[in-house]
């Protein structure tokens, strides 16, 4: 459904996107991953052709982009990274206009518009003003109005900040059960349990570049430990540089916390007995540990 090959952008001298491709086949979800200024959101414009890239190949459902984006995007719906609800038309005018948009008749909107609200768990709210609901329920209200006109894809540019973890499953439920339904997803979120449940294939972008591809649990086994020890506390410094190298296969020391990747952690485990002062938690590792390990610890803005 999405063939991205050899994509370029830049802008003045600041290459966004290099050399990047990738393909989603119909029926399963696809997380683009990245730190902030990766460079998803360029590319997820240039996919659907609200930007041309400097170089490259995109074919969306089928047609070429930019050359046919607008016969594309009737197959697609979008979930942006910011909600771009209209304050002055209540919840249900919000989905009828935008489905008028696709070509669709005020009757069908109309008939779409109960399954919709069902689907965002907003049932009761069809008549608000949008001023009147959460941030969370303005968040699933945009994911019911990408729905409005039936797309067999769709793209979801963080769906779920600012959502609190009740919403967020729901979120969750919604789109397994949009891709039971045969449908296409192109994800791109900063959280990394939402990606390691959700994708079929995940790609981590740096700077514009292909870091890594594959399914979450093969990146994980591919890429680091089997277990990871968390340690902090008074005096980790000391208990650092004293034990964590020898007594695991890498560590590394984050602000106050000790990162220990482990095969075997008894051994790590047995250094912190007479350590009362330092507190351990051990767990398996994640999607979460590949994508610090292969784009780092720093802050980007």
């Amino acid at each position: 459904m999405l063939h991205v090959a050899n994509l370029y952008k830049r802008y003045g001298a600041l290459e966004v996107v290099r050399n990047l491709s990738f393909e989603v086949p119909a029926g399963q979800c696809f997380g683009l991953l990245g730190p902030n200024g990766a460079g998803k959101t360029t590319t997820l414009r240039c996919c659907l052709g609200h930007t041309k890239p400097d170089a490259g190949t995109i074919r969306l459902a089928g047609l070429p982009v930019p050359d046919q984006a607008r016969e594309a995007r009737v197959r697609v719906g979008v979930v942006p990274q910011f909600d771009t609800l209209d304050p002055d038309f209540t919840v249900t005018e919000n989905l009828v206009v935008f489905g008028r948009y696709f070509g669709l008749s005020k009757r069908e909107c109309l008939a779409r518009v109960p399954k919709l609200l069902e689907f965002a768990g907003l049932a009761d709210k069809a008549g608000s003003p949008i001023e009147a609901l959460s941030g969370g329920m303005k968040r699933r209200l945009t994911l019911a109005r990408a729905m409005v006109n039936d797309p067999d894809v769709l793209f979801l540019d963080e769906p779920t900040t600012g959502l609190d973890p009740q919403a967020r499953h729901l979120v969750w439920d919604r789109l397994k059960a949009l891709l039971n339904d045969g449908r296409t997803i192109i994800l791109t979120t900063h959280f990394m349990d939402e990606a390691q449940r959700l994708c079929d294939r995940v790609a981590i972008v740096d700077h514009g570049a292909l870091v890594t591809e594959d399914a979450p649990r093969a990146l994980i086994e591919r890429e680091i430990e089997p277990v990871v020890v968390e340690v902090y506390g008074e005096g980790i410094e000391e208990w650092f540089a004293q034990h964590a190298h020898a007594a695991s296969s890498r560590a590394e020391l984050a602000g106050d916390t000790a990162f220990c990747y482990c095969r075997d952690p008894e051994p790590l485990m047995k250094t912190l007995e007479s350590k009362p002062e330092l507190r351990a938690l051990r767990r398996a590792a994640n999607l979460e540990d590949v994508f610090l390990k292969l784009t780092g610890r720093d802050l980007r803005d």
